[in-house]
């Protein structure tokens, strides 16, 4: 699957919004890609989380797993792709933990997905979740990347790398037009 078809996806699905939003990272941006109008297509996601999963598919990784709520389809996805068990982590109290009985073992090789990375800092505490139980990180997957250089120490493969500017709040050219602000992500 190459980069035109991927667009394609996003753009007829009406994935790819204009606006003015607050992204989870706490910054800025004229657009968002909303990756769930794409993922509401089971089609799509197959497509696009087999084309991921293509990426690893040497890596005898028995355990996929992403952040709620953006990863979950994704890691559902790229685990069927692969033969693997699907996992998601969720926020308790503001810290990244697995719930509802899901457990990795040290022997486990885990791949971390994510529908869109801009900082990474959700996909990191995923991270760090699957550290804590000892287990051999294989890697770290995307639908798409918005980061302009990998913000992970690990091997990182995106679908897609797409630049679309961000601004810090206080720098934000959108807040000094005083266009409404919209806040899509997971994180609240």
């Amino acid at each position: 699957m190459n980069e035109a078809a991927i667009l394609k996806i996003f753009q007829d699905s009406g994935a790819l919004l204009t606006g003015h939003f607050k992204l989870s990272s706490g910054l800025h941006s004229g657009q968002y890609l909303q990756c769930a109008l794409v993922l509401q297509n089971p089609k799509y996601a197959e497509d696009l989380s087999d084309a991921l999963a293509l990426r690893f598919k040497k890596e005898r990784i028995n355990i996929v797993i992403g952040p709620a709520l953006g990863g979950i389809i994704v890691s559902y996805e790229v685990a069927r792709a692969l033969g693997a068990r699907a996992l998601f982590t969720e926020r308790v109290d503001g810290k990244m933990v697995l719930r509802r009985g899901f457990n990795i073992d040290k022997n486990d090789r885990v791949l971390v997905v994510e529908d869109v990375v801009t900082t990474g800092l959700s996909t990191k505490e995923v991270i760090d979740t699957v550290k804590e139980f000892g287990a051999d990180l294989v890697g770290v997957g995307a639908i798409i990347s918005r980061a302009k250089e990998s913000p992970f120490k690990e091997r990182f493969e995106a679908l897609i790398k797409i630049d679309i500017p961000t601004f810090e709040p206080a720098d934000c050219p959108l807040c000094r037009e005083k266009i409404p602000i919209s806040k899509p992500g997971s994180r609240k």
